[in-house]
């Protein structure tokens, strides 16, 4: 896919996804979404990216959806100006038609992803811009950014399934506030409520994101993809022995591999690791009775 509403580049093993539509505040736009989930893809599919930095051209990193469409813009059945995502409509079991949510179609494929993601949040980020931060492992915010969940001022409910992320994020209470008002915070706001992890001058955010991605590279590439669905899964865990079948499954497999033997080997030899492990080859399931929902 040729891209035109997004960036994306690869270097020192961190890819770098940046929303390219900066007259527009980067709003999101049918193709912008079909755009971040074949960069999505092509992460999974690419062993030379280890991690990636999501970020904004210009100086907002998303304000939302593109509303140019009108009042109709959110009347995806029936508006003159429907939003026609990618993946279509789909029928309930009560044949009921509904057209799948473009923002939930990127957390959904962000939260299966094998490769750590750092949200390096430039400026605005409303609306969908806040809901896709969601499924990122770190958010870090400039100085100059503004978040807002503004679902309810526009006369609609949160999307993205952030009713599911951000109360796993910052607490249902906290989430309950910034849902229920639809109110516009700053960079401090945020992180005090724990959406963020730090905020830091506007220059330095990209740097700083860059670091945090190249020391996640470092690490053993199958190690983090298992540990990142071991986190995100383990979530929806009812107790503990959930996840230790699935850990003692996956240290077995892990540990008989080449890169748990560089492991040993380099610290035992004081030098940096070189990790060899493939995950676009396949990594293997630890979830065995994991059963991913369908939409209808």
């Amino acid at each position: 896919m040729t891209y035109e509403e997004i960036e994306y580049e690869v270097a020192e093993y961190v890819a770098t996804i940046a929303l390219n539509r900066p007259d527009k505040m980067n709003t999101g736009t049918t193709r912008m979404i079909a755009e971040l989930l074949d960069a999505l893809d092509r992460v999974d599919g690419d062993d030379d990216v280890r991690a990636v930095v999501l970020t904004g051209r210009g100086r907002a990193f998303c304000a939302g959806a593109d509303l140019s469409g009108g009042a109709d813009t959110f009347d995806y059945a029936g508006g003159d100006s429907k939003i026609e995502v990618p993946g279509g409509a789909e029928t309930t079991r009560d044949g009921e038609k509904i057209y799948r949510d473009g923002a939930g179609l990127i957390t959904l494929r962000m939260f299966r992803l094998h490769k750590p993601i750092i949200a390096a949040v430039n400026g605005a980020a409303v609306g969908m811009g806040a809901t896709m931060t969601l499924p990122c492992d770190i958010r870090l915010a400039a100085e100059s950014a503004r978040f807002g969940f503004v679902f309810a001022k526009r006369g609609i409910v949160p999307e993205g399934a952030s009713t599911w992320f951000l109360p796993r994020v910052v607490g249902v209470s906290q989430a309950a506030e910034w849902l229920y008002s639809g109110r516009v915070f700053d960079a401090s706001e945020a992180l005090a409520g724990g959406l963020v992890k730090a905020v830091v001058p506007n220059d330095d955010l990209l740097a700083q994101a860059n670091d945090l991605a190249r020391e996640f590279a470092e690490s053993a590439p199958v190690s983090v993809a298992l540990t990142r669905q071991m986190l995100w899964r383990g979530l929806v865990a009812d107790h503990p022995m959930y996840m230790h079948r699935v850990d003692s499954r996956a240290v077995q497999y892990t540990g008989a591999q080449p890169d748990a033997r560089e492991g040993v080997a380099s610290f035992l030899e004081k030098r940096p690791s070189v990790f060899g492990g493939s995950v676009s080859a396949g990594v293997p399931d630890m979830f065995p009775d994991w059963d991913e929902p369908s939409f209808s």
